[in-house]
């Protein structure tokens, strides 16, 4: 049964201070997701925690199962929605928590049949968000016992659930800075690529600039490993 005395604060602190370690620490996003639901089942005492995450597929935004700490199959199978779809959609667009009282009786729960196999009543779902920006994602909790999830409860979900979408958000930053760090680099070999072919007297920079880019199409290889074989002819 979920906790709500005032004397669990002490766990909510700690929980909040295990995930915070996890976010700042170098470990994958995975694992960091991971931990974050397993916490807040343990503290908060919920039958199910789960942690959905928006992510783009085939130019259209869907959100799908990312972590949880359930190891029933029938929980863990692949399962994506989209925007407009369950609860999960509902949170997710509308920028709001929601919670209710039983999901059999919920019309917005899409999931009726998989809650009676695993004996699923109250659920709280919270949108993952860093302060004023878009949503990244929805973190569910649900019990196995009609719950009302009190403030306590629901004030240390939320606080959760922004741990969880500030690690994604640094973790995107991380991901733009390498893509950055990258595209970067290959114009500095590139750019040293089409002076090396300059130099043999055979082009000006434009023309070598274009003879990378057809060979690069020719060999189907990127203009950076063309250019890098350039450099090393050179080195040769």
């Amino acid at each position: 049964m979920p906790y709500s005395d005032i004397q669990d604060a002490d766990k909510y602190i700690k929980a909040l201070a295990q995930i915070s370690r996890a976010i700042t620490s170098e470990q994958y996003l995975e694992d960091i997701l991971k931990l974050i639901v397993m916490v807040t089942a343990k503290v908060t005492g919920v039958e199910i925690c789960s942690l959905w995450i928006i992510e783009e597929e085939e130019g259209e935004k869907v959100i799908r199962l990312k972590a949880t700490q359930a190891i029933d199959q029938v929980y863990l199978k692949n399962r994506s929605l989209r925007m407009n779809e369950g609860v999960v959609g509902y949170v997710a667009t509308h920028r709001v928590p929601i919670i209710i009282p039983n999901v059999l009786q919920e019309p917005r729960f899409k999931e009726k049949e998989m809650a009676r196999q695993l004996g699923l009543v109250s659920m709280v779902g919270i949108p993952m968000q860093v302060r004023d920006e878009e949503v990244t994602g929805v973190l569910n909790c649900f019990t196995a016992a009609p719950h009302d999830f009190p403030e306590t409860e629901v004030n240390l979900i939320t606080a959760v659930a922004n741990q969880a979408a500030v690690a994604i958000h640094n973790t995107k930053l991380m991901v733009d800075a390498q893509i950055i760090r990258e595209e970067l680099e290959s114009r500095k070999l590139i750019e040293r690529a089409k002076e090396v072919i300059v130099r043999r007297g055979k082009m000006n920079m434009e023309e070598a600039y274009r003879w990378i880019r057809k060979r690069s199409m020719d060999t189907r290889k990127s203009m950076r490993d063309v250019a890098e074989a350039v450099l090393l002819s050179e080195e040769l």
